[in-house]
C-alpha cells in the first residue's frame, strides 16, 4: 500500500464561522494599524525607489560578494546593494559585479567623494579591480518608478475582480478584491513597521502574492458554487463550512510545501533576496487567512444566487434577510 501524507483529515467539520467576529475584527484593526504604520513611520525605500548610484565592478579574480560588503561597512553608506553579473558571453577570467549605493536622504545622488571612497576600499580587497561604468538613478526617475509600481499593484487587483465577477458572481469579486487588499496591506504595514527595505523585488512579491492568494481564493469559490447547485435547501452559511473543510486538505498541504522551500530560502539564502523571500512568505500565512476567513465572509453577507440554474431576483437575497431558497 502506498504511503500518503495527510497533514489533515480527509473529513474535518470545523466551524470557520465561530470566532467570526473575532477574526474579522482581528483582520480590521491589522488593516487600520497597517495604515497607520504606513502614515506615521513611511516605507523604507531601496534605491529603486530613492535613487542612487550603481558602480559596475569588473575583475579577473573571482567576485567575493561577502569581501566586497564588509569592505564597505566602514563607510557608513547606508542602503548597499551587491550583486554578481552572469553572462554567456563574459571571458572566462571576467568577472562582473554591481555594486547600487542609495543616495543619502536630501541628496540628490551620491557625491564623487563617496564613490572614490567605494573604489577605493574595492581595491583593498581586488587590486585587479576596474571601474567601467558609474551610473546614477535621480530623484525623478525613482518617482516614476514608484508611481508604476502602484499602478501594477492596482492594474492586477482591478483585473483579477473582472475575472471573479465573470467566472461567479459580483458578490464573489467583492469578497476576492476585499481580501487581496488585506493581504497586500497588512504585508506592506508590517514593511513599515519593520523597516524592512521596500524595493522593486518587493513590489514583485507583492504581485506574487496577490496571484497566490486569488488561487486560493478561487478553490474555495469553485467548491461553494458546485455545493450551492448540489444543496439547495442547506443555510449558506454550512455550505461554506463545507465548502472550506472540503478543500481544507488541499489548502494546507499546499501552503505548507511551499513554505518549506521559502522557510530554507529565507534562513539560507542571504541578505540580497530576504527581503523578497519575507514577503512572500507572511503574504502566502496572511493570504491563506485571508481565503479561510476574509473572503467568505463577504459573500455571506452580500448573499448569493442558491440555484445556478434559473436566473430569479428572488434568490439573490442576503441569508440574514430571512429569505431561503426552497
Amino acid at each position: 500500500m502506498a504511503f500518503r501524507l495527510k497533514l489533515v483529515p480527509s473529513e474535518t467539520r470545523i466551524d470557520f464561522f465561530r470566532w467570526q467576529f473575532l477574526t474579522f475584527g482581528l483582520s480590521s484593526v491589522l488593516m487600520v494599524g497597517s495604515i497607520i504604520c504606513l502614515l506615521v513611520f513611511g516605507l523604507n525605500f531601496g534605491i529603486d525607489f530613492r535613487g542612487g548610484t550603481t558602480i559596475r565592478t569588473e575583475s579577473t579574480q573571482a567576485v567575493d560578494v561577502g569581501a566586497y560588503r564588509d569592505a564597505l561597512q566602514t563607510l557608513d553608506l547606508g542602503d548597499v546593494a551587491i550583486t554578481q553579473v552572469f553572462d554567456p558571453n563574459f571571458d572566462a577570467d571576467q568577472h562582473v559585479a554591481q555594486v547600487r549605493i542609495s543616495a543619502q536622504d536630501g541628496a540628490e545622488s551620491v557625491t564623487p567623494a563617496t564613490i572614490n571612497a567605494v573604489e577605493a576600499a574595492l581595491q583593498q580587497v581586488d587590486p585587479d579591480i576596474t571601474f567601467p561604468s558609474v551610473e546614477s538613478v535621480g530623484p525623478k526617475v525613482s518617482g516614476e518608478l514608484i508611481q508604476t509600481a502602484i499602478y501594477a499593484v492596482l492594474a492586477s487587483l482591478v483585473a483579477i475582480s473582472i475575472y471573479i465577477w465573470l467566472r461567479f458572481e459580483w458578490q464573489f469579486a467583492i469578497g476576492a478584491i476585499v481580501s487581496l487588499a488585506h493581504d497586500v496591506l497588512i504585508t506592506m504595514g508590517v514593511f513599515a513597521l519593520f523597516q524592512i527595505k521596500f524595493d522593486l523585488t518587493t513590489i514583485a512579491a507583492l504581485l506574487t502574492i496577490v496571484g497566490y492568494s486569488i488561487n486560493d481564493t478561487v478553490v474555495v469559490f469553485d467548491r461553494l458554487r458546485e455545493n450551492l447547485m448540489k444543496y439547495k435547501k442547506k443555510p449558506l452559511r454550512e455550505l461554506m463550512n463545507l465548502s472550506v473543510n472540503e478543500t481544507l486538505s488541499r489548502t494546507v498541504m499546499t501552503s505548507g510545501t511551499t513554505l518549506v522551500a521559502l522557510i530554507a530560502l529565507l534562513v539560507l539564502g542571504g541578505d540580497v533576496i530576504r527581503g523578497f523571500v519575507f514577503a512572500i512568505t507572511f503574504g502566502i500565512l496572511i493570504g491563506t487567512y485571508s481565503s479561510v476567513y476574509v473572503a467568505k465572509n463577504f459573500v455571506l453577507w452580500l448573499g448569493v444566487k442558491r440555484d445556478w440554474s434559473k436566473k430569479d431576483p428572488k434568490q439573490d437575497a442576503s441569508p440574514f434577510s430571512g429569505a431561503e431558497a426552497p
